[in-house]
């Protein structure tokens, strides 16, 4: 799809003579592109459970709750988290958007809490934490010692590999790759090292051809991009023939 979606924005950037933009300046308002729509899409599901809990919303293809959280769920990704002994903490995954559960031994699931209620907590001999009812903290990774957020799992007796996280991670970012040919002109190549192609379904592709676009400083419709797709397949076709 990536690049598809490239010809596209190209061939608008021609017909609007906004002059050309580099594989590396594309590669980075394709990845924002992605990351804008990829967040968005919790967004929408939020709103479209609030819709379908009002009635608004049907079932079969027009279920959109379950559209939206198919996509959502080709993100989730299970594994082992990393102990850090040095510092009594395991290493929450470096891609992840955001925790699913957190799970020990891979049956019991541990609660998140606040930092502020963990010290009632490990302070009370009845809410205690324990290896049966386990909970955690997460810390974001601002410190420069910790590149990964940090999750310190109660009772701290728990450590080694028995932790594992089931969480939505990021896309990976797009990079359109390509080989250089004797004129100068960049070549697709989808075997070069480090490609990478868009990780949103083919019904996000206008949504992306128009935000690459705004990034490159042309405002467009999702109808243009229709319009200078079949123009793309016409061109195509006459080459061909």
């Amino acid at each position: 799809m990536i690049n598809d979606v490239r010809n596209i924005v190209l061939s608008i950037l021609n017909k609007e003579n906004r002059g050309y933009i580099t594989p590396m300046e594309f590669n980075l308002y394709a990845k924002q592109a992605q990351l804008d729509i990829f967040e968005n899409y919790t967004f929408l599901y939020s709103n479209a459970i609030n819709k379908q809990n009002a009635r608004m919303h049907g079932e079969g293809y027009t279920d959109i709750p379950k559209n939206i959280g198919e996509v959502i769920d080709s993100f989730s990704v299970r594994a082992a988290l990393a102990y850090d002994g040095t510092y009594s903490h395991y290493l929450a995954p470096i891609d992840y958007y955001f925790l699913d559960k957190i799970l020990y031994n891979n049956s019991i699931e541990v609660e998140k809490v606040s930092h502020r209620k963990i010290n009632y907590l490990i302070n009370s001999n009845l809410t205690a934490p324990t290896k049966s009812y386990p909970v955690y903290t997460l810390s974001d990774g601002l410190n420069i010692s910790f590149p990964n957020d940090s999750i310190i799992v109660y009772p701290t007796t728990i450590t080694g590999n028995v932790i594992t996280a089931q969480y939505i991670r990021y896309p990976k970012d797009p990079n359109w790759t390509y080989n250089q040919i004797s004129n100068g002109e960049p070549v697709f190549s989808a075997s070069a090292s480090g490609y990478q192609d868009f990780e949103l379904p083919n019904s996000d592709f206008a949504n992306l051809v128009v935000k690459i676009l705004y990034y490159s400083g042309v405002q467009i419709r999702e109808a243009d991009v229709a319009q200078a797709a079949k123009s793309e397949e016409v061109q195509d076709a006459q080459q061909k023939q």
